[in-house]
């Protein structure tokens, strides 16, 4: 005897953040959810984030939240008016997960561990009577041509007229990413733009980075130095490492170059790690330390400014004594030491690619989805949300706010 098919209304693929809220929203309007992951547990990439702290959320105002997710943010306006960060943190206040904002813009939990936030929906998901299967890789999406009928997986097939994609993107594959959601939706007739690794370090041409490891820099800013991209930058903490360098402001940066790398084998920037002063600024800012000092060193003024081994490694660039005196310093050398305090080159020339990638740049077409509801425009019963679809933004709670509101905006709608 052949078994029933298992039915239910909603079926969701993926136990990522976007798919355990979209989870809890369907059972709590009364629906009967299936949950699939194919990890062995859920919330896997969700427990890594923010190094294991989990940056929910931040304080923006939407309006300015969006603008941060670049000319295609305004896709978002119907998730955030739905789900903005104040609902967020009401939701996780009312799970059991008290929340705070320590820097005034960073939302964290009070617990600052990442396992609260996923141990707190597992815990609901239980209450509102999701059932959750782990171990399950999805094979196929079924459908007659216009809706969708059910999912295939490697030893069962389920019915649902409502399906929901939340396979998240490829970046770190250890924890489970390899992209199925975006083989699903081509499979399905949907467009899947080029997919880049981001939020990564970035590899550098210059070896002299090795040598400035200790210390972290401040408010740097990173330039790309192509005429047709020079509109691109980013201003933030940079960190050198051995082969390159990363930080804040490199992970944030990287979403615009690995892209750019697709294209170039390099691409050249400028950083300018003087907190933006220009070449006016530190000639002034120099002539009053030796007011001070008459007697001091290059080396001494420079540190005024940076950190003792960024400053001997810029000396040896411009070809200065870090010994000597400003003053005594040849003119052409000091004139190009001036210029690389302001305009610092840097090639980028590599990266590890997905492995270190905490996000994807690309995924599935906006434009072949329902802002409004997060449903496929090609497939009735179809819906993406979270990192599967084309949005990406910078570090600081920007990406899973957006997994959280359109997970909460696609269960909602295919609820209704």
């Amino acid at each position: 005897m052949i078994a029933a098919m298992k039915q239910y209304d909603i079926l969701i693929a993926g136990a990522g953040a976007a798919g355990m809220m979209a989870a809890i929203t369907a059972a709590r309007s009364g629906k009967r959810v299936l949950l699939l992951e194919k990890l062995s547990k859920v919330g896997a990439k969700l427990k890594a984030t923010g190094g294991g702290r989990c940056n929910l959320t931040n304080t923006l105002d939407n309006e300015t939240f969006m603008a941060h997710f670049g000319r295609d943010g305004r896709f978002m306006m119907p998730a955030l008016d739905a789900f903005d960060h104040r609902a967020l943190t009401g939701f996780f206040e009312e799970i059991g997960v008290p929340t705070h904002a320590p820097d005034g813009f960073r939302v964290f939990p009070l617990t600052h561990s990442a396992a609260t936030i996923v141990e707190a929906m597992e815990r609901e998901m239980a209450r509102v009577g999701v059932e959750v299967r782990c171990k399950t890789r999805i094979v196929s999406i079924e459908h007659n041509g216009s809706a969708v009928t059910g999912v295939k997986t490697q030893h069962e097939t389920f019915s649902a007229s409502h399906i929901i994609i939340a396979t998240g993107g490829k970046g770190y594959p250890v924890l489970g990413a390899e992209g199925d959601g975006y083989t699903i939706a081509q499979s399905l007739g949907h467009t899947v733009t080029p997919l880049h690794p981001a939020m990564m370090p970035l590899k550098t041409k210059e070896k002299w980075v090795a040598n400035c490891r200790a210390d972290t820099l401040p408010k740097v800013e990173l330039r790309v130095a192509i005429k047709k991209y020079r509109k691109l930058h980013a201003t933030g903490d940079l960190i050198f490492t051995k082969e390159g360098i990363r930080g804040p402001v490199v992970l944030d940066f990287s979403r615009e170059i690995t892209p750019l790398l697709a294209k170039f084998d390099e691409v050249p920037l400028t950083a300018n790690f003087t907190k933006g002063m220009n070449e006016e600024q530190i000639r002034s800012h120099f002539k009053e330390q030796v007011k001070k000092n008459p007697q001091s060193t290059l080396l001494q003024l420079l540190e005024t400014l940076l950190p003792t081994s960024l400053s001997l490694e810029l000396c040896r660039l411009a070809d200065c004594d870090p010994t000597a005196t400003l003053a005594k310093q040849r003119g052409e050398a000091r004139d190009r030491l001036f210029k690389l305090l302001v305009a610092t080159p840097l090639t980028v020339n590599g990266h590890e690619g997905f492995k270190m990638a905490m996000i994807t740049r690309g995924g599935v077409s906006l434009k072949e989805i329902d802002p409004y509801t997060m449903q496929s425009r090609k497939l009735s019963g179809l819906y993406f949300c979270g990192e599967v679809v084309n949005l990406d933004g910078p570090c600081g709670g920007y990406n899973l706010q957006w997994s959280f509101a359109s997970g909460y905006l696609s269960a909602k709608a295919a609820s209704s």
